[in-house]
């Protein structure tokens, strides 16, 4: 990729935010016809009529979830990686990515691919500031998976994190200073990440529009790009 390829910012949106309008349709199809199944037909019908009314109050609820993410979920520019969020934002800048690509575990006698595209920071701490604390909360349920691949892949060579889901709420930094609350639980989260499964932070493959591969091929070659711009300007 050439340095003119990544000029513009290059937008990902993801699988998850398609399709709101259209799932809020079919939600209110599905109470219609529940509705008119309850009160048109027999009894005998009654809990087919109740069975499609939560289907279709479901389906309302996941389009208005998918109405309210952001148009993109990330924004690749020769500045940084910014992740969007309903709840709030990440921002990675170029010379902090020390390397991008989908983790591995071992399952057995196998390689397993995770359905995520992992970053390794080169300074994982400065990223902290950066994140809302409703972002936090949101992301230490969503890597709860995470957790357990790592400990599974871990206790198989005989190094068990244990069972305990909740991390630290007390964390202390490089220089020293010591942060509480959930910006320590997810700096223990990222720390207890990177051992396990050798990434700090994680993009789920619902938030690409594309295959894992085909972003951490598009990912890499703008870092490229980027660094190879720098050398010349330098």
């Amino acid at each position: 990729m050439s340095t003119s390829e990544i000029t513009d910012t290059i937008y990902i949106r993801g699988v998850s935010s398609h399709n709101g309008l259209t799932t809020i349709l079919i939600g209110l199809v599905a109470l219609t016809v529940g509705s008119l199944v309850i009160n048109l037909l027999p009894e005998l019908f009654f809990l087919a009529g109740i069975i499609v009314i939560a289907v279709g109050i479901i389906a309302i609820t996941m389009g208005i979830f998918k109405i309210r993410e952001p148009k993109y979920s990330l924004e690749i520019t020769k500045q940084a990686v910014t992740y969007h969020h309903r709840l709030g934002k990440w921002h990675i800048p170029w010379d902090n990515i020390q390397r991008v690509d989908v983790p591995r575990v071992h399952m057995g006698l196998e390689h397993v691919d995770l359905e995520m595209v992992g970053f390794r920071l080169k300074h994982p701490e400065t990223i902290l500031p950066n994140i809302s604390p409703r972002l936090i909360t949101h992301l230490l349920m969503e890597q709860r998976p995470l957790v357990v691949k790592a400990e599974q892949a871990n206790c198989g060579t005989g190094k068990c994190y244990g069972d305990d889901m909740i991390e630290d709420a007390k964390y202390k930094t490089v220089d020293g200073t010591i942060i509480k609350g959930v910006i320590a639980m997810f700096a223990n989260r990222m720390r207890k990440l990177q051992n396990g499964l050798g990434y700090d932070i994680f993009i789920s493959i619902n938030e690409l529009d594309r295959s894992a591969e085909e972003f951490v091929a598009l990912v890499r070659q703008c870092q490229e790009s980027v660094q190879h711009e720098k050398i010349r300007l330098d």
